[in-house]
This record gives C-alpha cells, structure tokens and sequence, in this order.
C-alpha cells in the first residue's frame, strides 16, 4: 500500500497486514508531517493525501482574471524599473522614490459554508482568488510559490481534517518559509485582530464571523502591519513584501 505525504509529496510504503481498519494516522518519515487515511471493510484505503496524484491546484474564480492580470503587469513593470534605477544610482548618494503602486495579491480560500461570500467580497476588493475544495488542492497551490495569503476555516474540508492539515502545514514550516505565508482564521468564536490569541496558536490574523463584510479592510489594515514589521529585514533579502 501507497500513499503520499501532504507535505514533501514522499511515497510511503506502509505494510497492509499492519494497517488497522478505520481511520489511522502515520508520521512522515522524512518531514515528521502527520498523515491521515481510513480503510474500508473492505480493505480500500482512501487517505486525503493520495489525491495529490489526481489533483490539480485549486483553481482560481474567472471574475476579475484581466484587471488582475493588467494590475500584476504593471507592479512588475514598475518593481522592475525601480531595481533598474537603484543600481544605476548605486554609490551616487541618491535615492529612489518609492512607488505608491500596491501589489497585486493572490488569495487562497479554504473555506467552508462562508466560501462563496468571502470570494465574492475579496474578488470585488482585488485580490485573485483561488478556491480549494481539499487538502491536497491547497496544497499544490501553494507548491506554485505564488499564494501567500491562505485563510482558512475550522469547517473546511471536515471529512480530510482540512483545517487541522493546513495549521498543521504552517507549523512544520521552517521560519523563513513561516514570514512568506500570511494566515487567517475565520471563526465563529474568535476576536478579530486578537494579536496575542494568533499568536499563540501560529496565525498572522483571526476574523470573527460577524466581521465577515468588513474583511478586505481588517485584511489590507494587518498586511500593513506585517509588511511594516518585516520591512528592513525584506529589503535585506531582496524579497517584495507580501
């Protein structure tokens, strides 16, 4: 028997005389993620992570796809002169005046019942948004190296564990790859902007629901926060802020 991490995307070759009916677990051997599956009466195993062979990433809602586009053209166009300028000026003593062009974002949704509101409200506000319907979707979204802003819920994906895989993705990362993910929360009991309570439990932002039409606001006011925080440390790097 077969089956992928979620993580790393090993193989793992388990022993089927060894494998319990039911829903089991198995730790990944190589980045210590943790893996669930289930076997069947009959014997069929059908872990959450195998459909990384079959899945594609999530994909992205067609509204807005050409504003998007044109937007993301120009910040590069723009980052890129601005790379030009700073080198030609290099030694001279003078500096380059920022621009006031604001980054593009792609967003990945990993949602539950509020899906279809909060893509339709982030959509509206700019953002090009991708939609996963399971783990291993999110997963390979986020492989691309694009998306760095993920908000998740506690009822997504509840039959895979969705959001216990995705909080659990973001603790096993190491730090520098941790500063280039921004994640949100959704909930019904958490305090919106709770600093301390994200902190604690590894996210970058907690939304409560009832804050839902507020979100492209209390999202766009903590991403300024997060990239003032990381801003001396971004240019060290040569990294664009999230």
């Amino acid at each position: 028997m077969i089956i992928r991490c979620d993580n790393c995307s090993v193989s793992l070759q388990l022993d089927e005389t060894k494998v319990p009916n039911g829903n089991f677990t198995v730790r990944c051997p190589r980045c210590q993620n943790l893996l669930r599956a289930n076997r069947d009466a009959n014997g069929n195993v059908s872990p959450p992570v195998e459909q990384l062979a079959a899945n594609q990433p999530a994909p992205a809602l067609p509204e807005g796809a050409s504003e998007f586009a044109e937007k993301e053209s120009e910040f590069e166009i723009n980052s890129a002169m601005r790379s030009l300028l700073q080198a030609l000026q290099s030694g001279k003593g003078s500096a380059v005046n920022e621009t006031t062009n604001e980054k593009p974002r792609r967003i990945l949704l990993c949602l539950g019942e509020t899906r279809d509101v909060v893509a339709k409200l982030l959509t509206s506000a700019g953002y090009k948004v991708y939609i996963a319907q399971t783990p291993a979707q999110a997963n390979e979204r986020l492989r691309e190296g694009k998306t760095e802003i993920v908000i998740f819920s506690p009822d997504f994906a509840a039959e895979y564990g969705g959001a216990a895989v995705i909080q659990q993705k973001a603790n096993a990362m190491y730090s520098a790859e941790r500063r280039r993910l921004f994640l949100v929360s959704l909930e019904e009991k958490g305090t919106t902007m709770n600093a301390q309570e994200a902190f604690i439990r590894n996210l970058n932002l907690i939304v409560n629901n009832d804050d839902i039409g507020q979100l492209p606001l209390i999202l766009n006011r903590a991403l300024h926060d997060f990239n003032d925080l990381y801003h001396y440390l971004n240019m060290g790097l040569g990294v664009e802020p999230i």
